[in-house]
């Protein structure tokens, strides 16, 4: 006994324009059919929020599947799955496709290696699902862009959620936040954390999807526009600020990554911010006044 509800899509070329669309959503649980084997053209995630099952992916090996899990199927990989016919399982899934899919899997938050990740929670992941399903309904003249949101969404909270990485991930990538600024070498990073260069590298793209060197520069370029558009200090010492002793290099490299000259960042933000620096995150609920006035 089963029950299911699903509705698919078929999004116009200038949607596929915006990196992801949405195909198909479902939710479905109780003792579900076995699916394929087959193989599919486009993306699918498959969220297990209660049961188990078990995954078959080309090897041919019987893998077990004990929510809350992630089932990712992935373009001409031939899989097999299905529920534990004693327990059932509950299932969402959203069919996606679109160039982003490829960047996505760059930076590691889809992992066509891993078919089977297991998650510390679905509650994200559910809360995008949700929101597919309700921008489904029928003659919604917003369909495909709200659901194609949703799916950038869905892969964030996927990531969010895997339970393998969270715990010794995020020491890792805390640490490595910390020490940002620190002149250290990526083999000096893993030293400290008593690993090889190649663990640290293993440890940080599962973690944050990119190398430790571009974790690194992402944090202390993300500073130092902060700097150039808070603060009225020189180029050279946000350089200083950041970690690069080289105000030439700096400028160099935040040209090249950012795409524009840290003076002439700082003139298109065209403002500072008065009342010094601060590290604390405001409160949504309480934003931050200037003067005694709301902005």
């Amino acid at each position: 006994m089963y029950h299911t509800w699903m509705r698919y899509f078929t999004p116009s070329p200038a949607h596929h324009r915006l990196g992801l669309v949405c195909l198909g959503v479902g939710l479905q649980h109780g003792t579900l059919p076995t699916v394929g084997p087959r193989t599919l053209d486009h993306h699918v995630a498959v969220v297990i929020g209660a049961g188990g099952g078990w995954f078959r992916g080309p090897d041919g090996r019987k893998v077990p599947v004990t929510a809350p899990a992630l089932i990712w199927l992935t373009p001409g990989v031939p899989h097999h799955y299905g529920p534990d016919p004693a327990t059932g399982w509950d299932e969402s899934f959203v069919d996606f496709t679109g160039p982003a899919a490829a960047t996505y899997t760059e930076l590691g938050y889809i992992e066509p290696d891993r078919p089977v990740v297991p998650l510390s929670d679905t509650v994200g992941a559910r809360a995008a699902v949700g929101r597919i399903a309700r921008a489904a309904r029928r003659g919604n003249p917003l369909l495909e862009v709200e659901t194609a949101a949703a799916v950038h969404e869905l892969l964030v909270a996927l990531r969010r959620a895997r339970a393998d990485v969270a715990p010794d991930g995020d020491l890792v990538l805390d640490a490595l936040a910390r020490d940002a600024f620190q002149p250290l070498s990526v083999a000096e990073h893993a030293s400290r954390h008593g690993m090889t260069p190649a663990e640290l590298r293993t440890a940080v793209r599962r973690a944050a999807g990119c190398s430790p060197k571009d974790y690194l520069l992402g944090i202390r370029l993300g500073r130092a526009k902060e700097l150039l558009a808070a603060t009225e200090l020189p180029v050279a010492a946000v350089a200083r600020r950041v970690g690069y002793d080289d105000p030439a290099y700096f400028s160099r490299l935040f040209t090249r990554r950012v795409g524009i000259a840290p003076v002439r960042f700082r003139e298109q933000q065209g403002r500072s911010v008065p009342g010094g620096w601060s590290n604390r995150i405001p409160d949504p609920e309480h934003p931050p006044t200037i003067a005694g006035h709301a902005t």
